[in-house]
């Protein structure tokens, strides 16, 4: 009987550790918040359109996913016409899990999308899908 009562307690002992532990691993897995300006200096167009896509009520939050880009590219710019000389930039951005259709769509110099797309990129490199970024003005 004590025996038993003992078994039980180690059991529960063992339960309640591994219950921490997997808590403890989870929240060291959580995805980081990047916050991230664009700068305007450098890219005033692409500063600009975030600005003031997030002013009309898109998201400014951008959570990663680099696998559906190309998708929600296609379908954010189905209905926008190449225009000889710009640059369809796309707010929020196809990288990002909210983008796609129903995204603002601006033309801008093809320099200053490019720049932009880049700066962010090498921003957010090494940081895994699922990061999320708030883009702020």
């Amino acid at each position: 009987m004590i025996l038993n009562q003992l078994n039980k307690t180690r059991f529960l002992l063992i339960l309640l550790v591994v219950g921490l532990a997997v808590g403890f691993v989870s929240a060291c897995m959580e995805k980081p918040t990047i916050y991230l300006t664009i700068p305007a200096d450098r890219y005033p167009a692409a500063a600009q359109h975030a600005s003031d896509a997030i002013k009309a009520g898109h998201s400014a939050i951008c959570t990663v996913d680099r696998k559906g880009a190309k998708d929600r590219r296609e379908q954010s710019l189905a209905n926008t016409p190449v225009k000889h000389g710009y640059d369809r930039d796309e707010f929020p951005m196809a990288m990002c899990r909210e983008g796609g259709t129903g995204a603002d769509i601006r033309y801008i110099d093809p320099s200053d999308n490019r720049g932009a797309g880049a700066w962010v990129g090498n921003k957010l490199k090494g940081y895994p899908n699922g990061t999320k970024i708030i883009f702020q003005n």
